[in-house]
């Protein structure tokens, strides 16, 4: 009985979650056929943040142990019981987004709160992965929760696509992951991060074919992951998949996954991988300099809000990348810092666009166009101003939080010897600067024949918006403490 105990003490929030799942999809099955259907969907959705809110509880109260459970598949260490603090604290801030906006697209089934909570739990445990057969098959169950989100505007051609296109790929990306976990075992007989970290610490071999095997297996894992992260060359289905989805799953394929794979990387490279350091340097390399040439250059003629973040947050994972050059505790600590300010200032864009809404004689809509936003200062300044500030700091421009995020991470980047690639990315986020300078122009500056009638921001958003601005705007304030928390969580990759 102390056994079982042992092995399911860590995993506690995850077990509630699922076992939440399961009683709320008993709940929407037996009501469903109900005429107040829209009520069942709002009584699932605050159910289901309740349920959120309960498992950050929940986590943040459990005694910290650093163990491996299930046969060493699962690891609990500082690192992944911060993340999940993050993670959780993330997702309620999204679920008090969009809870207006459902209502307002007419979003009226409740499966739509369940394969939330589902994809929430895989990421939990994407983040606790220490096997790789255990990474392939979290990976998956988020990736098939994803591909049904995607495609849940049934009645729309565009979304539709953007399923189908996020399927297809993603079933191919999952191949290669699998492909190269087998070429790794067939050469080693491991699975087991840790046990692959001893099994390469120290190696030396003049053995071609295992190099060979072990380069080409790890190639197979990181393009699988790249694609994960929307990173080029594998970032050609993050801009139709944005674009069709709904916006409130936009958001979160925008948030959520980006740590938990991110997750994955430190583990591979750092942890288990980082005698290969000569390898996969190159591979990273060209991936942030293609990341950051297409993500900064496409949003030039980018008209749709979706697409634009989209190559946007292109942009950010080759940040995310670059900070991983040198390979050691310093670079992850500065690539965690990033991933906090990211999440932040994504929650505040999101945060907007979801607010802007305009009435249009009977109806009101959603904002799709760059352009929708002429003489938004005039028609509610509080927003332009608010919306001024995160684009600054997405830009980079001091003191804001982003500015800092950028300077830690090309810090990283000297420190491992990449002068030129540094050099590039200042070059490169000088030219962004001016794209996000030019929707800031449009609110400001561009003037509108017939002028729009703005839908009121709802209370939630209002109040995450303030949140994530004031954070942005006075981090310089307290980035020691931030700076510290960056590296608490970066430690666990020292035991």
């Amino acid at each position: 009985m102390y056994y079982i105990l042992y092995e399911l003490y860590p995993i506690i929030p995850e077990i509630f979650i699922i076992g939440s799942i399961c009683i709320l999809l008993i709940y929407g099955v037996f009501f469903s056929l109900s005429k107040g259907k829209p009520l069942l969907v709002k009584n699932v959705g605050f159910l289901s943040l309740q349920v959120s809110i309960l498992g950050f509880i929940l986590s943040f109260y459990q005694e910290f142990y650093f163990i491996t459970i299930w046969k060493d598949c699962m690891v609990s260490d500082y690192f992944t019981q911060d993340s999940k603090y993050i993670i959780i604290l993330v997702f309620i801030f999204w679920a008090h987004l969009t809870f207006v906006y459902n209502i307002l697209e007419k979003i009226n089934t409740f499966e739509y709160w369940i394969l939330k909570l589902l994809s929430l739990l895989a990421i939990l445990l994407i983040l606790q992965a220490n096997d790789l057969l255990f990474i392939y098959l979290v990976i998956e169950l988020q990736s098939l929760v994803f591909y049904i989100l995607a495609s849940f505007n049934r009645t729309s051609e565009f979304s539709t696509e953007a399923g189908l296109k996020y399927f297809v790929l993603g079933a191919f990306s999952s191949a290669l992951l699998l492909f190269g976990i087998s070429l790794i075992y067939a050469l080693t007989g491991l699975t087991n991060l840790s046990d692959l970290s001893k099994f390469f610490t120290g190696i030396l071999t003049e053995d071609t074919i295992v190099y060979t095997g072990v380069f080409s297996g790890l190639i197979l894992i990181l393009a699988s992951l790249l694609f994960k992260l929307s990173a080029a060359p594998f970032h050609m289905w993050s801009p139709d998949v944005y674009e069709g989805s709904p916006t409130s799953v936009t958001a979160f394929f925008s948030i959520m996954p980006k740590l938990p794979i991110l997750s994955l990387f430190y583990r591979f490279l750092v942890f288990s991988f980082h005698d290969f350091i000569n390898m996969w340097y190159i591979i990273v390399l060209v991936t942030v300099f293609l990341s950051i040439l297409i993500g900064t250059l496409s949003a030039f003629s980018q008209k749709k809000w979706k697409r634009f973040f989209s190559y946007s947050s292109i942009t950010h994972v080759g940040f995310f990348l670059l900070a991983t050059l040198l390979g050691d505790i310093g670079s992850i600590k500065n690539s965690m810092f990033y991933v906090i300010i990211y999440l932040s200032t994504m929650l505040g864009t999101f945060s907007i666009i979801l607010s802007l809404r305009f009435f249009n004689y009977n109806y009101n809509y959603q904002t799709r166009y760059l352009s929708e936003i002429n003489n938004l200062s005039k028609t509610n300044p509080t927003i332009a101003i608010l919306f001024s500030i995160i684009l600054f700091s997405m830009a980079g421009i001091p003191p804001l939080a982003g500015f800092f995020a950028k300077f830690f991470v090309l810090l990283s980047a000297l420190q491992a010897g990449a002068v030129g690639i540094s050099v590039f990315i200042v070059l490169m986020s000088c030219i962004g600067c001016f794209y996000y300078i030019k929707i800031i122009k449009t609110m400001y500056f561009n003037t509108e024949v017939l002028w729009r009638i703005l839908y009121p921001i709802d209370k939630p958003n209002a109040l995450i918006l303030s949140i994530n601005f004031v954070f942005l705007l006075i981090l310089f304030y307290e980035i020691e403490f931030f700076s510290v928390m960056a590296h608490w969580i970066s430690l666990a990759f020292l035991n």
